[in-house]
């Protein structure tokens, strides 16, 4: 007999709740019929369970999506954009239930879940647009002269979208808008810790139009992750395969997709440096930093790792940012009043209590926080403030994925431009400033895909 759950919450649309994989716009069930839980962090309770899909149920469901393909690559540029509207309209409607389910799945309190959905959608009506504007060129050939090479741009082909738990809603729409307003199907594996709320948007995909096949989701358990992964990677009819995740993850990824010479795209780890000079506006230097390492309880790959500010005002901005940092409230996410959520693994809070436990025996000093908050169930750490901060500390090499702001002290430019980019996650970096000279020279020398001049 089947396990029977409690669902702790009520939705004004029940039928968003949907506990199957979602292939060839049907609700099924894995080949062995076996189903892993489904765990709220903030009370590491059981609500809900999903099939585990295995590398066994690749072929069929690779060769569903491939037959889609062939009608669906056909269908006009206008079509494409159309059904992309409609789900963005749909997902809107529905915004709060999609918010109290990624809430239970992943931890985040309900205000910052609702963002999720707001800042997710634009991805949608983006490439809405976008959908009709695929060009191709047109150049003169020098040898032999006199002629014209056309180049055009076609559908790919069936596509893979490997989700992480931290944005489960923003990495699914902005992996898979593109590919469909391209005119190509996506085989979606959502993180075992979050795949309802994506099984909630492939609710509302089909009732936006999408043909069957077009998108599919595929769940599974922590222990299948790795071997179903790399079936829908290897299989030959996947023609690019799109991952967010960890740097290590990553390698294997692109690793099996060498084999077949797939395209690949991935966005991987950071260890984000923000950097405070003396002559920087302190408290917008302070309110930016309280956005980007506390949303989400600190659980995002552009979250600010490693804080370094200039030692004139480095005694003034810790007690700044000691002061707003303890205003947070930490609880369950569904609580009202709650401004962050717990951790959303039991992985992660071993992780981060070992790398607070490393920086204490190496010097550092806890102005803040430091422990697992006490008399709950739940995933949660305190909110956690660290000064004098050294290089061979582990927090300075890994990333953290926790609420730990690590602060490190620094006196020179050049001293501190070495410091940020000694890493080999440089996704993102943020520098506040008022020197304009300092701001262009900082532009250029970090090395970080993304910069952050003065914001966030």
């Amino acid at each position: 007999m089947a396990k029977e759950y409690k669902v702790p919450f009520v939705l004004e649309k029940p039928e968003l709740l949907k506990f199957d994989a979602f292939v060839n716009n049907e609700w099924v069930q894995s080949k062995t019929g076996a189903r892993f839980e489904v765990i709220d962090p903030g009370t590491d309770t059981a609500w809900a369970s999903c099939p585990i899909f295995t590398a066994e149920d690749v072929p069929q469901v690779v060769e569903t999506a491939q037959a889609a393909f062939q009608k669906f690559a056909r269908t006009s540029p206008r079509q494409r954009a159309e059904w992309l509207t409609k789900w963005d309209g749909l997902i809107k409607e529905h915004k709060m239930d999609i918010a109290k389910i990624l809430t239970h799945e992943a931890g985040k309190p309900i205000g910052e879940a609702a963002r999720e959905v707001d800042f997710s959608t634009a991805s949608l009506l983006w490439f809405a647009g976008e959908a009709e504007r695929i060009e191709g060129t047109v150049a003169t050939t020098s040898f032999p002269p006199g002629r014209r090479a056309f180049t055009i741009k076609q559908p790919i082909g069936v596509t893979v979208g490997l989700i992480p738990w931290n944005f489960p809603i923003g990495m699914f729409l902005r992996k898979i808008s593109p590919a469909l307003a391209a005119g190509c199907p996506m085989i979606v594996k959502p993180s075992p810790e979050t795949p309802l709320s994506t099984l909630a948007l492939a609710y509302l995909a089909a009732k936006a139009g999408f043909p069957p096949g077009v998108i599919t989701v595929l769940t599974t358990d922590l222990d299948n992750t790795p071997s179903l992964s790399e079936a829908l990677c290897r299989h030959p009819l996947v023609r690019k395969v799109t991952f967010t995740g960890s740097t290590r993850v990553g390698k294997i990824i692109a690793a099996h997709c060498a084999q077949g010479v797939k395209k690949v795209t991935l966005e991987l780890g950071g260890n984000s440096p923000y950097i405070v000079f003396d002559d920087a506006n302190l408290s917008q230097a302070a309110t930016s930093l309280m956005m980007v390492k506390w949303i989400n309880a600190g659980q995002a790959c552009i979250s600010a790792n490693r804080i370094y500010v200039q030692s004139g005002v480095y005694e003034k901005f810790a007690e700044i940012i000691k002061e707003q940092t303890g205003k947070i409230v930490v609880g369950h996410g569904s609580v009202p009043n709650t401004t962050m959520g717990p951790l959303t693994s039991p992985r992660g809070l071993v992780k981060v209590i070992n790398q607070i436990d490393d920086a204490t025996k190496l010097g550092a000093k806890v102005i803040l926080g430091g422990h697992r908050v006490l008399g709950n169930p739940g995933y949660f750490i305190e909110p956690t403030i660290l000064k004098d901060m050294t290089t061979e500390m582990l927090i300075s090499r890994e990333e953290s994925f926790a609420p730990v702001l690590a602060l490190y002290k620094f006196e020179t430019e050049e001293e501190v431009t070495e410091l940020a980019n000694d890493t080999s996650m440089g996704l993102a970096s943020y520098v506040f400033t008022k020197n304009v000279d300092r701001i262009w020279r900082m532009f250029e020398n970090l090395e970080a895909g993304m910069v952050g001049l003065n914001s966030v």
